[in-house]
């Protein structure tokens, strides 16, 4: 039986499950062992003068939105899931981006009217906030969010030790170097990364497949996962034949 190693919070990972075709995800046992906690911050958040706001998660929309009423300034966002998080919570987001860099140069060609704020957890990637100052966009930070490490959970740790393969998707290069310190065991391992900086941290394992995503995108992450899978199933199969 091939495993499916979820290692997000679980309603990101249902997200992404629902993505894969019905006769991909029945060939799966899928464990959730997220690596990640998100823990909203007890700050104040001033929007006092912003123009407009930045989010690069669903993470940070949810923190923001317990911290503050306004929600009159526009939203620029990365990636789908932020942009549909931001839009349920009543902002008017746009999606201008599939990762930060293309957020920053979307932004920069629009010259939106600035200040604006990125609002964002404790350990970010992208130095938004910098680039887009530079670049003459006035932008300010507010961390409304941490992400605590977790160790994997005890079903995870046997699926890994065990003999069948099991898939892990990683979303975010810091993910992806708590994972490849706490891998170990005999399993062969089927990685998807997000991205070649989520798959740098684990290149050094010994795995059976790295598969990069396309794009940064869950529905190219999600055709990842489905290839894999059928490559993982022919090795059970007793064939790893293309």
């Amino acid at each position: 039986m091939v495993t499916l190693l979820m290692t997000r919070a679980r309603e990101a990972s249902d997200r992404f499950l629902a993505l894969l075709p019905a006769e991909t995800r029945a060939d799966l046992r899928v464990i959730h062992s997220p690596l990640i906690e998100t823990v909203p911050l007890d700050v104040e958040l001033s929007l006092a003068g912003v123009r407009g706001v930045i989010f690069t998660s669903a993470n940070g929309v949810s923190a923001a939105a317990r911290l503050t009423e306004r929600r009159d300034l526009p939203a620029w966002c990365v990636g789908g899931a932020t942009t549909a998080a931001a839009r349920a919570h009543r902002w008017g987001a746009e999606c201008v981006g599939r990762d930060a860099d293309e957020l920053v140069r979307t932004l920069i060609a629009r010259r939106p009217e600035d200040p604006l704020s990125h609002l964002r957890g404790v350990h970010a990637r992208g130095d938004i906030a910098a680039r887009l100052s530079a670049a003459g966009i006035e932008t300010r930070e507010a961390v409304v969010y941490d992400q605590r490490l977790l160790p994997l959970t005890p079903q995870a740790v046997q699926a890994l030790a065990g003999a069948d393969p099991v898939i892990v998707p990683l979303f975010s290069p810091r993910a992806a170097r708590h994972f490849a310190s706490l891998a170990t065991g005999r399993a062969p391992l089927y990685l998807a990364a997000m991205s070649h900086a989520v798959a740098e941290p684990v290149s050094s394992l010994n795995f059976n497949t790295l598969k990069v995503s396309k794009a940064p995108t869950a529905q190219t992450m999600a055709q990842a996962v489905t290839s894999l899978v059928a490559r993982a199933g022919r090795v059970v199969g007793g064939s790893d034949e293309d």
